[in-house]
């Protein structure tokens, strides 16, 4: 009979997610994964058979931790318009009230790994289009409710938020806060009208 587990798996998964967003996939390792996982280098083996493994997971979690945001943030009070911006701005604060600029982690995870493991870049992608989803849902909500034009094509306006924010979230590593919110302003603005 083997041991039980002596630690709880989401937490774990979470801890790790932190390391690999502050460090990325190559700068993490297991043993750090470990410790932040507050288990050892063996259980943590054990627990999820593999860093690579650990970190598909810590991407999942990371998913549904920004769909939820994203969810929570679109469906607030007030226009389709300013939905947006709380969205968009509240990454933005998000980045930089952190002890360390990290940007976002399925962008970085893009930047590093995109291009050379096929399936980093499915997930990467499932987090991207869920957020395109959620967008264009709330631009069709405003559509109906008359605070967007009937005409906005909402799919590809959601992907070109998508896209800008992404920028948006590379800017905030290295640019001022002021500088990466009229990014932003004129990103709305670029959508919505003044």
């Amino acid at each position: 009979m083997g041991r039980p587990k002596q630690f709880d798996e989401d937490t774990a998964i979470a801890q790790a997610m932190q390391v690999f967003w502050t460090n990325g996939y190559a700068g993490s390792s297991p043993a750090e994964l470990a410790e932040a996982a507050g288990i050892g280098k063996g259980s943590l083996y054990h627990a999820f058979g593999s860093k690579r493994e650990l970190f598909g997971r810590a991407l999942d979690a990371y998913d549904r931790t920004g769909a939820e945001l994203i969810e929570e943030l679109l469906s607030g009070p007030g226009s389709t318009k300013e939905c947006v911006r709380t969205y968009m701005t509240t990454l933005v604060d998000t980045d930089f009230d952190a002890p360390v600029r990290r940007g976002c982690l399925a962008v970085n995870t893009a930047l590093e790994l995109g291009g050379r493991d096929a399936d980093v870049a499915l997930a990467v992608r499932r987090l991207t289009d869920r957020g395109v989803e959620l967008l264009a849902a709330r631009i069709e909500r405003g559509r109906l409710e008359g605070d967007v034009p009937a005409s906005m094509d909402a799919g590809a306006q959601a992907r070109f938020l998508v896209a800008a924010m992404a920028g948006v979230r590379v800017m905030a590593r290295t640019y001022d806060r002021d500088a990466v919110l009229k990014v932003v302003d004129t990103t709305i603005t670029t959508v919505f009208g003044a």
